[in-house]
């Protein structure tokens, strides 16, 4: 299938669900999830072999992540992509918003940290550069919410309400672009929110919390937007081929609505993991004083008690 121009030379059927999922590879997104998948699974072998344990369910997510990929990308959704909104808009929400969240949950630098060989005294291997990348002052900035944030907003307005999505839907190394720049943007923003991996920036889980909700709105409002135009925004999606039998005001407003519910999709989601991660360092934490007082026969306790006595013996 050719993804070139606007594809309105597709001669695509009206579209339904079992023709949007039949396969239709995209050669350099079926490269890209498969090794992936290859580099990770090499990882998760590594270590159990050494007999080091890899939870289960991080697999499990970053699985589902690189599938959900492959879903958007390698098949005819990718095609009905190019000359629907709603479908491109479909594509896009997944990958910027859900596919990040899945792959994030998997800790694959936690995985490559602990599977790469240390490269050995005064060498610099795999393992090493992957630290000095995560230590470098390029990594802070593109992590902290006061970058990630405005990309995070500027994907959706600066590249839809200007001539430069039509440009790069013209051709499809174009297009591949877009859709790599919607999953990095989604990983770097949701990164230091999700706090599985480690990383330059941290913050508290009250303040993680703050930065989710601070993008998700400007999400909502650009669907509205949307969802309420009275002629099509997009110069890409004004002439949908007569053989999908659509009007591109009507699917620009399903499109609307898609974006709208999307917003409210990584929210609940990350929302979950972060009260999940909360509670578990607390637990974690409960634990550790614990095992503090169990060595020092409780320390902390007697020393506030006498602390108690004292202020009874000022009293009297």
């Amino acid at each position: 299938m050719d993804h070139s121009g606007h594809g309105m030379t597709m001669d695509l059927p009206p579209f339904t669900l079992g023709r949007g999922l039949a396969w239709s590879a995209d050669p350099f997104f079926l490269i890209a999830c498969l090794l992936g998948l290859a580099l990770y699974g090499w990882g998760v072998v590594r270590l159990v072999r050494r007999g080091d344990k890899w939870p289960v369910g991080r697999t499990v997510a970053f699985v589902a992540g690189v599938l959900s990929i492959a879903l958007m990308m390698c098949t005819k959704l990718n095609d009905y992509g190019m000359v629907m909104f709603s479908v491109h808009m479909v594509q896009h929400m997944v990958i910027s918003m859900v596919s990040p969240i899945l792959l994030l949950l998997g800790a694959p630098i936690t995985l490559a940290l602990r599977a790469l060989p240390p490269a050995g005294r005064g060498r610099k291997g795999p393992r090493e550069l992957l630290l000095m990348l995560l230590h470098s002052r390029y990594m802070r900035i593109i992590t902290h919410p006061a970058f990630t944030i405005p990309l995070f907003i500027a994907s959706l307005y600066a590249l839809y309400f200007t001539p430069l999505f039509d440009t790069l839907m013209g051709s499809q190394a174009g297009h591949i672009a877009m859709m790599v720049h919607f999953l990095a943007v989604g990983v770097v923003f949701f990164w230091p929110i999700m706090g599985v991996d480690p990383g330059p920036h941290r913050p508290g889980y009250l303040m993680r919390m703050l930065e989710l909700f601070a993008g998700m709105p400007f999400h909502a409002f650009f669907g509205i937007a949307l969802m309420m135009a009275s002629s099509p925004m997009v110069e890409t999606f004004k002439n949908p081929p007569a053989s999908l039998g659509i009007d591109a005001l009507s699917d620009q407003n399903a499109a609307g609505g898609i974006a709208w519910a999307f917003s409210e999709v990584p929210s609940v989601l990350v929302l979950l993991a972060l009260l999940f991660q909360w509670y578990a360092s607390e637990e974690r934490q409960a634990r550790r004083s614990d095992r503090a007082a169990d060595r020092d026969g409780d320390k902390e306790l007697a020393a506030y008690n006498a602390y108690l006595a004292s202020l009874n013996t000022r009293g009297g």
